[in-house]
């Protein structure tokens, strides 16, 4: 009888537990299904920015910039540009990335959490941005193989390894 009382509220409980595991772990999950854990303007562009900053501040420049006319007007722009740099906290999920961008809109339309979860992937979308993300397919269908969280824990080891795409990633031609 209890059992029935609680049912509801059980399931509610379980529900809310089940969507926030399932949120944390897609935080950093981008909907074309690489890991923005791995994007060096997470993992790599923030330290060294902290580093230049605290180079540039035990050098002085911070206050001796005003004495340099050349750098009078465009050192407090960088300085600010530097602290937005040690701020990196975009992903596609927090509004980062190109608001036009076909992937996440058809990942939206389809409503999948990521594209290894689609019946079609990889699609034509995918595999044009595989060709300048060379790890992309081979990780979404790791992701498919083993699960959600255990992938997103295999990609958080490699992130401590120091691993960011921009090692492997092959440059779009302007």
């Amino acid at each position: 009888m209890i059992y029935t009382m609680t049912r509801g509220k059980t399931f509610i409980l379980f529900s809310f537990f089940f969507q926030s595991m399932t949120d944390n772990n897609l935080r950093l999950v981008g909907y074309c299904g690489l890991y923005c854990g791995l994007c060096a303007h997470r993992a790599r562009i923030p330290k060294r920015a902290v580093l230049l900053k605290e180079t540039l501040h035990d050098e002085g420049m911070d206050s001796w910039y005003k004495y340099i006319p050349s750098m009078k007007e465009m050192f407090p722009v960088f300085w600010k540009f530097l602290d937005q740099l040690t701020k990196a906290d975009c992903t596609c999920r927090t509004g980062g990335g190109p608001p036009d961008c076909r992937i996440r809109i058809c990942a939206k339309e389809k409503r999948v959490d990521t594209c290894p979860l689609c019946k079609e992937y990889p699609c034509t979308l995918i595999n044009n941005l595989a060709e300048h993300y060379v790890t992309a397919v081979q990780d979404g269908r790791r992701l498919q193989k083993i699960g959600l969280k255990a992938w997103v824990k295999e990609q958080e080891k490699r992130a401590k390894r120091g691993v960011v795409y921009a090692d492997t990633r092959i440059p779009w031609k302007n």
